[in-house]
C-alpha cells in the first residue's frame, strides 16, 4: 500500500509544471464552471500601432507658461493579440516578459501559440488595458483564455506607462481612454485589411472593454464617465489643463462614447479616492459595467472606492464583485513570476508584491475572474442567455445553500452561487443594481 501510494505520488508530481516555471494558464481543481479553457486552440501576436498627431503631454512643462500650440507627436503602441487559431495549429507557447522591476526578464507559459494561423470565424473583440506601471501581459491569464471561447483580444502596452517607460503620470491620466479607442480602430481596420492576419475575423462592432487600476480609470472614461473639474486643477496631474479633455458634461468628453464598446468590466478602478470622479459624473456612464474589487483595496479604495463608483453609475445596468479581505491586486495581474521574490533595492520591495494578494491565492482568484468574464461577455457580446444565468446569485456566497437530490438536480431551497462545487463559493460578494438604482 505504501508503495502504491509513493507511486502515485510520484506520477502527480510528474505531471505538475516544472518547479519554477512561471504559467499564467492554471487552473485550480475548486475553479469554477466557466473558468475552464474553451474548445477553441488560440494564437497569439504582437502588432505595432501608431496614433499620429497625438497631444504631447511628456512634452510639456507644467512649471513653463502653457505653450501655444501645444505640441503633438505619432504614438506608438505594442498592442498583443489572442485569437481563435486553426485546428491543428502549432507555435512556441512561452513568451519573454518584462517585470515590475523594470530590469528583469522572465519566461511566461500559457497555451496561447505565436504566431499560430488564424482560424476561420468572426469573432468579437475585447480591448484590455493594463494598470501604472504595468504592460500588455499582465492579463495575460485572461486573455487567452476569453480567447479560447471565441473572442479576439487586444492588450495595449500603455506608452509612458509601462515597467520600462513609465513618466509623468499626466500621460497616463490624459491618454488611457485615447488608446483604448484608438486601438479599437486598428483592430477595426485591421480586420478588413487582406494584408493583416487578422482580416475577416474582428467583429469591432462588438467589443467589450477590460481595464485594471488605470486601465479601469481610461476605461470608466471611455464608458461615459467625466472627471470632474478638480481633478483637472491638480498640480500633479495632466498639466495645463489638459485632462479636460475628459471632463465631465465638455464637449470634448461627450463626443468620446463609441457604440462599437458594448460593455466594461473593471477590475480596481483608479481614481475616486483622489476625487477624479463624484455621484453626479459618473451618472455620465453608458454601458453595463462589471466592477471587480477587494474589500480593502488601499490604493483605489473600497467603501469609499470602487463601490462608490459602483453606485454612482446610476445611468447603466451594473454588478460589483467583492473579494472579501483582498487587496488592489484582486483577479487582474497573473500569479507573481519565481524570479519576483527578493527585495529590489530600487523599488525598496519585492516584485512579487505588485501580483499577489496577502489573504487570496492568485490562480484562485484569476480562475474566479475567468469564470465571471466569461459569463459577462458571453451574455452582453453574444447574448448567451444560459451564461446570464451564471449571474443570477445570492448576494453573499457565503450564504448560499447546498442542497442537491440524490440525482444531481437542485432542490428548492438550494442557493449556492451556479458553478461553484459544493464548499467553494466563499469569501465572495456579488451584487447587482438596475438603472436609477
Amino acid at each position: 500500500m505504501l508503495r502504491a501510494t509513493a507511486l502515485a505520488a510520484a506520477m502527480m508530481l510528474a505531471a505538475l509544471p516544472a518547479l519554477g516555471e512561471n504559467r499564467i494558464d492554471g487552473q485550480r481543481p475548486d475553479a469554477p464552471a466557466l473558468a475552464a479553457y474553451g474548445a477553441l486552440p488560440v494564437g497569439v501576436r504582437t502588432i505595432e500601432i501608431v496614433d499620429k498627431g497625438r497631444l504631447n503631454i511628456v512634452a510639456i512643462d507644467p512649471a513653463a507658461p502653457k505653450p501655444d500650440p501645444l505640441p503633438t507627436y505619432d504614438r506608438a503602441l505594442t498592442v498583443e493579440v489572442w485569437y481563435p487559431a486553426a485546428e491543428g495549429a502549432t507555435g512556441e507557447t512561452s513568451f519573454p516578459a518584462l517585470i515590475r522591476d523594470g530590469k528583469t526578464t522572465v519566461t511566461l507559459h500559457g497555451r496561447a501559440m505565436r504566431d499560430a494561423a488564424p482560424g476561420t470565424g468572426r469573432w468579437p473583440l475585447v480591448i484590455v488595458s493594463h494598470g501604472y506601471p504595468g504592460n500588455r501581459y499582465l492579463l495575460s491569464h485572461l486573455a487567452e483564455n476569453i480567447a479560447s471561447k471565441g473572442y479576439v483580444v487586444a492588450s495595449i502596452d500603455h506608452r509612458d506607462s509601462t515597467y520600462e517607460d513609465r513618466t509623468a503620470f499626466g500621460s497616463t491620466l490624459y491618454n488611457r481612454p485615447f488608446d483604448q479607442l484608438f486601438a479599437l480602430n486598428e483592430m477595426e481596420r485591421l480586420g478588413g485589411d487582406p494584408a493583416s492576419f487578422l482580416n475577416g475575423i474582428v467583429d469591432a462592432s462588438n467589443t467589450g472593454l477590460i481595464g485594471y487600476s488605470m486601465g479601469g480609470y481610461g476605461a470608466v472614461i471611455t464608458a461615459g464617465g467625466g472627471v470632474t473639474q478638480g481633478s483637472t486643477e491638480y498640480a500633479w496631474g495632466a498639466p495645463h489643463g489638459t485632462l479636460a479633455a475628459h471632463l465631465s458634461g465638455s464637449e470634448s468628453h461627450a463626443a468620446m462614447p463609441d457604440p462599437r464598446f458594448k460593455t466594461v468590466i473593471a477590475f480596481a478602478p483608479w481614481g475616486w479616492n483622489r476625487a477624479f470622479w463624484d455621484a453626479e459624473t459618473l451618472k455620465g456612464v453608458k454601458l453595463p459595467m462589471l466592477y471587480v474589487a477587494g474589500s480593502v483595496d488601499d490604493v483605489s479604495g473600497y467603501a469609499p472606492g470602487v463601490r462608490s463608483m459602483w453606485e454612482a453609475s446610476t445611468g447603466v445596468d451594473r454588478a460589483l464583485l467583492t473579494f472579501e479581505n483582498a487587496n488592489h491586486n484582486a483577479a487582474a495581474p497573473y500569479p507573481a513570476p519565481a524570479e519576483g521574490r527578493e527585495v529590489d533595492p530600487d523599488l525598496g520591495f519585492a516584485p512579487f508584491d505588485h501580483y499577489a494578494d496577502a489573504v487570496w491565492d492568485t490562480v484562485r482568484m484569476n480562475n474566479i475572474a475567468q469564470h465571471f468574464a466569461t459569463a459577462w461577455l458571453d451574455a452582453h457580446l453574444k447574448g448567451d442567455a444560459e451564461a446570464a444565468t451564471y449571474l443570477e446569485l445570492v448576494p453573499n456566497a457565503n450564504d448560499g445553500v447546498w442542497a442537491m437530490n440524490d440525482d444531481g438536480t437542485p432542490k428548492p431551497e438550494h442557493t449556492h452561487w451556479k458553478g461553484f462545487e459544493n464548499r467553494t463559493a466563499k469569501g465572495l460578494r456579488y451584487e447587482t443594481l438596475k438603472v436609477g438604482e
